[in-house]
């Protein structure tokens, strides 16, 4: 039960510091030619990251930044609420409000890619009319996406234990 409990607060670590990641890096989007990239913050050419994006008064992207950064929050205060429960509970309680908590991360990082993936990461050109792909941020977010869904409901069923 110890090695189960460590490995979860491991995956839960990793997926607060990829969240993080996810969020600030302006790698959502990536031009195939390498030179441009397109974040929920900044657009970035030739490792500049000063230009404004041409979409970033959208309530769509207001949007998905509120969730991202909602989603990470989540995670952290889940984080937290395990480590308080993990010592201070009786066991027929324990995991249940960190449990809940992670899966309302969950529900973030959902709405907050899907809205983006709806409506900026299909079609769009970063650069020069040149096509693209997705880059390592969008990937990580969907990454989280999964960790935060198997922690949430891991801490469910271990509350029972």
């Amino acid at each position: 039960m110890l090695v189960l409990l460590a490995g979860i607060f491991v995956v839960h670590i990793a997926t607060v510091i990829m969240l993080f990641v996810c969020t600030i890096a302006n790698v959502w989007v990536v031009s195939n030619a390498g030179n441009a990239s397109v974040g929920l913050w900044n657009n970035c050419t030739n490792t500049l990251c000063d230009g404004t994006l041409s979409y970033a008064h959208e309530d769509a992207l207001k949007t998905v930044q509120a969730f991202m950064i909602l989603s990470i929050i989540f995670s952290a205060i889940s984080l937290l609420v395990f480590v308080f429960q993990l010592f201070t509970m009786e066991k027929g309680n324990r995991f249940f409000l960190s449990g809940a908590t992670m899966l309302v991360c969950w529900l973030c990082v959902l709405v907050g890619v899907s809205i983006y993936t709806n409506r900026y990461a299909n079609g769009y050109e970063t650069y020069n009319g040149s096509k693209d792909h997705h880059g390592y941020s969008y990937i990580l977010a969907w990454i989280c996406f999964c960790f935060s869904f198997i922690i949430g409901v891991l801490y469910l069923v271990l509350r029972k234990k």
